[in-house]
């Protein structure tokens, strides 16, 4: 078993990637942050998902489901209300991403650069930066994060979500620096402490996905370190 002396929030938003978190870049960030070292506690909104999708058509339902009740499909485990997040406690921050965070973290999916980003989670980011904790971000995921600090007002930062051109202009416009990656690689802003990689922006399954989220996990832990 690992060495576990660090804690890291693991925010989740619903479960199945058109509606809710990515389950495969959400198990594998567990995975990793495990094997570094991490106890990883998962936080989701207490509210209902935007819209519940049917994965194998792709079709919109009329189902309604809960964000922290289908979080914990992948928690295997307790997921605390997001309003709870007290990053004082914490190591690190790790976003997951999937449509959830474009739909139930934020409403980036509908409202593009003009989008409004969870109260909650907005709160939890400026934390983190403000008390030097890393964020990890994977997928869309790092455009929300774009997104929350430019309502803060800054700071500008760098952050990738490998080569999309909509989304790296959409950072742009907000203020921050886009720099493209591989899949199998992240982005580091040692000077906010921000690590970002692709996964299924660029990834066509969970092995060309694993390299990058590794990385990211283990640029945490040189941030850590490094203090």
């Amino acid at each position: 078993m690992p060495d576990v002396h660090r804690n890291a929030a693991v925010i989740l938003s619903g479960c199945g990637h058109l509606d809710g978190t990515e389950i495969h870049e959400a198990v594998l960030c567990l995975l990793f942050l495990e094997r570094a070292g991490f106890k990883a506690r998962c936080f989701a909104p207490e509210r209902d998902q935007f819209h519940v999708l049917d994965h194998a058509t792709g079709q919109v339902t009329s189902e309604i489901r809960h964000q922290r009740t289908e979080a914990a499909r992948i928690a295997r485990g307790e997921v605390a209300p997001l309003s709870s997040l007290d990053m004082s406690s914490l190591d690190a921050l790790v976003l997951p991403g999937g449509y959830g965070a474009a739909k139930n973290l934020s409403d980036l999916a509908v409202r593009g650069a003009e989008a409004v980003v969870d109260p909650d989670l907005v709160r939890v980011i400026a934390d983190a930066l403000k008390c030097g904790k890393p964020v990890l971000a994977l997928c869309i995921a790092p455009a929300v994060v774009g997104v929350a600090l430019a309502s803060l007002g800054g700071p500008a930062v760098e952050l990738s979500v490998g080569n999309d051109p909509a989304l790296a202009a959409l950072l742009r416009h907000l203020g921050h620096t886009h720099v493209d990656v591989d899949v199998d690689s992240c982005h580091v802003d040692r000077k906010h402490k921000l690590v970002s990689t692709p996964a299924y922006m660029l990834g066509d399954g969970p092995a060309s996905i694993a390299k990058g989220i590794e990385a990211g996990v283990h640029a945490v832990v040189r941030l850590i370190e490094d203090g």
